[in-house]
């Protein structure tokens, strides 16, 4: 079976993880954290960042340290991964779902600004929703598959509307938008996930970037708090910390983040070659603001029935040794967030079940690539009509 996205584990990480064993730094404190701190923090264009034990929690933490608080409310992408959602409700929030932008499958600035004039007013300091009589407390968009949204946009909403934003960056360590790197857009804090399907893994984690003072709330909430060097807490902390163990798997993965954003866009690059002639497709988003870091590669059906079609292409593709998936389902159709305040979500109820993701790890082969090609193309030809 030829993987969908698999770590490349071809550095020093053997060499690392034995220097954790023979100093025994195995657990939260030894210098890989600091250095993989270090690492991500100059890959996403700031001087702060803060390693934690996974994406998620660091995104709770994130959010915590905007001021999100329990019945609140946070803007967010319906299409996201279930991760972004479940960050915002651990702080007692919950997601208000917007719709996104069909260029970038990231969040419409034009949805989040018509549902700020629209649907919201402002008591003192503070920007509510008219309907339920809740805070709206931030702003968190999703760089989809590692596709920068289009953040001046964003931005300027939040200023006028005095909102924080984090930015859920699980995917785009390495994008960059207009020429920025993607943790240097203005957001407040920003955070990057090193899970193991990650262009850059650390076999799990994040990291947390921005705002220095907020870089060390979050640093300080994910330290379960503690101040001084006795056992005094000062409010209720988490134990989100990475281990020296990751952060060193994280360190040599990062030596090789070009090498693996290289390859990531020479494999979008073949499948835009390959299949760019079939009617009936287009691909993953790559709009004109943005270099993408290119998580996944793949294609939308454009197609009368294109849920059908990524069906049975899919399947296809598994009984040819090939593993191919669906993409997120929208957060309004998951059972947690079936009550979720929401938009009109148009752009996201068509595009989900329409998208087939291909093979796409670092180390994919010519061959490996081509035999995907030529399943699809395949495929193509001798479809039911």
């Amino acid at each position: 079976m030829i993987p969908l996205c698999i770590p490349n584990i071809s550095g020093k990480e053997a060499a690392y993880l034995k220097e954790c064993v023979d100093t025994n730094f195995v657990s939260t404190v030894g210098p890989f954290v600091s250095r993989f701190e270090q690492m991500v923090a100059a890959a996403a264009g700031t001087s702060s960042a803060v390693a934690t034990s996974a994406g998620t929690t660091g995104l709770h933490a994130a959010l915590l340290a905007v001021g999100v608080g329990r019945d609140d409310l946070v803007f967010c992408p319906a299409l996201t991964f279930i991760a972004s959602t479940n960050a915002i409700s651990h702080c007692g929030a919950t997601p208000w779902l917007l719709d996104v932008d069909r260029e970038s499958w990231t969040l419409d600035p034009a949805v989040l600004a018509a549902a700020i004039d629209r649907e919201t007013e402002r008591r003192g300091s503070d920007l509510y929703h008219v309907d339920s009589g809740r805070r709206v407390a931030a702003i968190l968009p999703v760089f989809t598959l590692g596709t920068p949204a289009d953040m001046d946009a964003i931005l300027d909403i939040a200023r006028r509307a005095a909102l924080p934003v984090v930015v859920d960056a699980a995917a785009a360590l390495g994008a960059t938008y207009k020429g920025r790197p993607s943790g240097a857009l203005g957001a407040d804090l920003t955070m990057y996930s090193f899970n193991g399907n990650k262009t850059v893994t650390a076999g799990g984690g994040g990291c947390v970037v921005g705002d220095a003072k907020l870089v060390a709330k979050v640093r300080h909430l994910t330290t379960t708090a503690r101040v001084g060097a006795d056992y005094d807490h000062d409010v209720i902390g988490f134990n989100y910390r990475m281990t020296n163990l990751q952060a060193a798997v994280g360190c040599a993965q990062m030596e090789m983040l070009e090498t693996f954003l290289e390859a990531k866009r020479r494999i979008a690059d073949g499948y835009r070659q390959g299949l760019g002639n079939l009617p009936g497709i287009g691909f993953f988003p790559d709009p004109e603001w943005t270099q993408s870091g290119y998580w996944f590669s793949g294609f939308v059906f454009r197609t009368a029935d294109g849920a059908g079609d990524s069906r049975a292409l899919r399947a296809f593709l598994r009984e040819n040794g090939i593993d191919a998936r669906p993409f997120w389902k929208p957060m309004h159709l998951q059972a947690p967030y079936a009550n979720a305040p929401r938009s009109l979500l148009p752009v996201s109820e068509d595009l989900w079940e329409r998208i087939v993701t291909l093979p796409c790890s670092t180390q994919l082969t010519d061959h490996e690539q081509s035999k995907v090609i030529e399943a699809v193309r395949l495929w193509h030809r001798e479809r039911p009509r």
